[in-house]
């Protein structure tokens, strides 16, 4: 017999509500399609503008996640840029300079004078003015190479040194252009991807292309112009002395002073002198490394005014704590053990090796570690969004339409069920993408028609299984119930497959092939729920219901 308990029914029906209650605000939302619109929506007290979206009847206490247009829906700016990296080994060079001569400075008597002489941009040449002593000056500059600090480079220095006549030559080893490389990748992604977010966007791509490029795509955004003067911005980090630690952010700071929050969302405050003792603008460079016990840490480095400026403020605040603030928040805030001299230090702490790495990150995010030049602008228009969203919604609808009206004439009431969990199923789809901030683009919503399509699949399986039993001469309760059974094993296979392939487009592909993967794979689970439980739980209840004595399918 045709069986459900109760908590099953209950069950299968919450989780349709649940569904069509997160996708319902997509249909009481009108988006903003100009980012200075959904920027003034801010200032005038309205929603974020990480949604760029304003609230037109949806209530408050209700869940309110929309599903994101891609920027082939809702039209934005695409850049194309190219980090120019040669800018960070001429900086680590210029540095380098000022360590050679500082080094070099007080055996003058033995090694002569010390003159830089013009060189590329990855190498810094010294000419000495007594090379019979070259050697004595070799043996002084190879005391500033340091290990490279990253796995691909593990047992080689971060220089090479060598000496031609008069002339001492450092160049960058090729494993520290290697790794150099990689970190102002990086840091320049964060520091773009940190910006980006900063002006309440939504869904950005962000992403690297080949050795030194970076492809930016952002939804809702006026232009491109607009997207540079975004990135063009500086992020604030500055070294500031810590008055005391406040519990909560109602605490008075006291004249000349600030309240700041932790960046670990613990609920800290520290209260901090306004006034920084060294900015972001100082520092050249911050690296994962190892504490004097072993431990993770974080190594940092000022330039010139900047070291004399802290070895000055450490030497006479021994003990005291200082805190690295970003972005007013503070990331981190250790006590000086001693005299800091030469614009260096280690900042250490219970870290993991995936904090300090991080930490680093953040300490160089304060400005972008070299010049970004942009190779491709492209603003696309709402225009050409809303013609796909309407190209769109017909592809839809027609699909829709027209597997309504084939199972209705082939299977009868049994395709009147199919096509109300069709409908549900549809608005399962929209709930999941808006539940987990998907971001919807013009494949995507080819894979929305696709499932449309695929949706009665198992259902069809299911009332041509039906059938057959019923041609058997078995009774209307025993041929529904063997159909589903029998059906199952083959609704199960076929749709395993097809999830395999959605989550390999997934994982193997990027932009477009992810939208379509996306919407598929999503599509396929809400098909095979809606037909194994929303349309047999529609069968049951009709059938205890009426009792037929024979049925059609």
């Amino acid at each position: 017999m045709l069986q459900f308990d109760g908590w099953k029914r209950m069950l299968i029906w919450a989780v349709c509500l649940f569904g069509l209650v997160m996708a319902a605000p997509n249909g009481f939302y009108t988006r903003v399609e100009n980012h200075n619109d959904a920027v003034q929506a801010i200032e005038n007290g309205e929603d974020t503008a990480s949604q760029q979206e304003l609230k037109a009847q949806w209530p408050d206490y209700l869940p309110s996640n929309l599903v994101n247009l891609g920027l082939d829906l809702r039209g934005g700016a695409h850049l194309l840029a190219e980090v120019e990296v040669q800018q960070v080994y001429e900086a680590r060079m210029d540095a380098t300079w000022v360590e050679i001569r500082q080094l070099l400075r007080p055996e003058r008597a033995v090694i002569g004078g010390i003159r830089q002489q013009p060189s590329p941009a990855d190498e810094v040449r010294v000419k000495i003015g007594n090379p019979e002593n070259m050697t004595q000056a070799l043996q002084l500059v190879r005391t500033l190479a340091r290990p490279v600090q990253s796995l691909s480079g593990v047992g080689a220095n971060d220089i090479d040194i060598s000496a031609n006549g008069d002339t001492i030559t450092v160049s960058l080893s090729d494993a520290e252009k290697t790794a150099t490389d990689e970190r102002t990748m990086q840091q320049s992604l964060e520091i773009v991807r940190r910006r980006i977010d900063e002006v309440g966007t939504r869904e950005p791509t962000i992403q690297r292309q080949g050795r030194d490029r970076i492809l930016i795509q952002v939804p809702g955004i006026g232009s491109a112009a607009e997207l540079k003067a975004i990135i063009g911005t500086t992020a604030r980090l500055t070294f500031n002395p810590v008055v005391r630690i406040a519990s909560d952010a109602s605490a008075e700071p006291g004249v000349g002073n600030i309240i700041v929050p932790s960046i670990d969302g613990t609920g800290q405050f520290y209260i901090l002198e306004k006034a920084p003792v060294v900015s972001g603008e100082d520092l050249v460079d911050a690296q994962p490394s190892f504490d004097q016990n072993g431990g993770p840490a974080v190594s940092f480095r000022f330039n010139t005014s900047g070291a004399r400026i802290f070895g000055d403020y450490t030497a006479e605040n021994i003990g005291s704590p200082f805190a690295i603030v970003l972005d007013n928040e503070v990331v981190s805030a250790p006590n000086i053990r001693d005299h800091i001299p030469g614009g260096s230090g280690i900042i250490s702490g219970n870290f993991t090796l995936e904090e300090s790495t991080n930490l680093a990150v953040l300490l160089r995010a304060g400005a972008l570690p070299a010049e970004l030049t942009f190779l491709e602008e492209l603003t696309i228009g709402p225009e050409l969004g809303q013609d796909s969203i309407d190209a769109g919604k017909v592809a839809t609808m027609v699909a829709f339409i027209a597997v309504l009206v084939f199972m209705a004439l082939s299977y009868g009431l049994f395709g009147i069920f199919a096509n109300i969990a069709l409908i549900i199923n549809v608005g399962l789809i929209f709930g999941l993408l808006s539940m987990i901030g998907a971001t919807l683009t013009l494949p995507g919503i080819a894979g929305i028609v696709l499932t449309v399509g695929m949706a009665v699949d198992a259902n069809v399986l299911v009332f041509e299984r039906i059938r057959e039993e019923l041609k058997n001469a078995k009774g209307p309760a025993r041929a529904i119930e063997l159909g589903y059974e029998k059906a199952l094993s083959a609704i199960i296979d076929a749709n395993i497959t097809t999830f395999i392939t959605a989550v390999i487009l997934f994982a193997m592909g990027s932009g477009p092939v992810r939208g379509f993967a996306i919407t598929l794979g999503l599509g396929i689970l809400t098909s095979v729920f809606t037909a194994i439980y929303v349309t047999r739980l529609l069968v049951v209840m009709w059938f205890e219901r009426k009792r037929p004595k024979t049925i059609e399918v």
